[in-house]
């Protein structure tokens, strides 16, 4: 009897110690410890380019170190599914691409619910994709370009960094809608896809505009199309998409932070105006615009809605042009 009070007694110091402890540890503020920044993406791309401008800044606001782990690979659901079962205490963030909302048609068995399993903290910036082609493809622009290919059918391929990015996407709703259908050719990465281009392997492709200039300006790479709704002021004799034959084409790549869905809003809310703050550092914004981005720095609540009118807009053209996903 007296060593079952003696058990029990050590099974209640226990239990309180551990409540006293979780407590103590739940209490803690945010930031209490490094923040890992998880990037789909390999080195070298939009995304990590990103990340590397935010990093020093948002250590120095947050007051605790910020590390870019690199988880590239899965098109973006190994470091979002890393995320999405991560604590969810904000010390582990996604920065989560447009893949995220082309995901659930791209892939068969997701890991996670894009929307259910992910709480958004801000859409940082977007971006519009350059359409580009080999310079020996008749025409000098889309327009021309899909004329020539309706002559010449089967003449045309086009190059996207994967099947399911954005860049595939809206090359395959381009090749759908105007009729040419164009075969797809996936590589690993941006470059690759570039250079696949550039060695006129594949006739055409688009990409992030910080990647194709140089190969534009050297006259290895022609520009067709812009996917924004306006011309770019710094190239305002490259046509649009829509003006090309798509009304109401508008298509960007776009970069958002994103924290497991049960991290407390308290946290969320901290992180975004953190964030924010960085953002509009006139030295951030100006390394952000001059690579080519549009700063958004936008709140939870209007990066939820970006995201579920992402995954609409390809649901509506999936199911119009059913598109073979690898």
């Amino acid at each position: 009897m007296i060593k079952l009070t003696v058990q029990l007694l050590q099974m209640l110091w226990l239990l309180c110690l551990w409540l006293t402890c979780s407590g103590t540890a739940m209490a803690q503020p945010f930031p209490s410890r490094t923040i890992t920044l998880v990037l789909p993406s390999a080195p070298g791309d939009p995304t990590d380019l990103l990340a590397r401008i935010l990093q020093p800044k948002l250590a120095e606001r947050l007051g605790q170190q910020v590390v870019v782990e690199n988880r590239p690979g899965g098109s973006a659901v190994i470091a979002s599914n890393a995320v999405a079962k991560s604590a969810p205490d904000g010390h582990t963030v996604l920065m989560a691409l447009s893949a995220h909302g082309i995901n659930p048609f791209a892939v068969k068995s997701l890991p996670y619910d894009t929307l259910r399993d992910f709480a958004p903290v801000s859409l940082l910036i977007r971006f519009p994709l350059l359409l580009v082609a080999n310079p020996e493809v008749r025409g000098n622009n889309l327009r021309e370009m899909i004329d020539a290919s309706r002559k010449q059918p089967g003449s045309l391929n086009f190059a996207s960094p994967g099947t399911g990015t954005v860049s595939f996407m809206a090359g395959e709703e381009i090749s759908r809608r105007s009729g040419i259908n164009a075969v797809h050719l996936a590589f690993k990465g941006g470059g690759p896809a570039i250079q696949a281009i550039i060695a006129n392997q594949v006739q055409f492709g688009l990409s992030a505009p910080s990647l194709l200039r140089q190969h534009v300006q050297s006259g290895r790479l022609k520009f067709m199309a812009v996917t924004s709704a306006r011309r770019l002021p710094e190239l305002p004799e490259v046509p649009t998409v829509a003006e090309s034959g798509f009304p109401g084409f508008e298509v960007y790549n776009w970069i958002g932070l994103l924290l497991p869905a049960a991290t407390p809003a308290a946290t969320i809310n901290r992180l975004q105006e953190d964030i924010a703050a960085v953002m509009a550092d006139s030295s951030v914004r100006k390394r952000l615009t001059d690579s080519g981005y549009e700063v958004v720095a936008s709140t939870p609540a209007e990066l939820d809605r970006h995201i579920r009118r992402e995954i609409e807009h390809w649901g509506r053209f999936v199911k119009e042009f059913p598109t073979q996903f690898d």
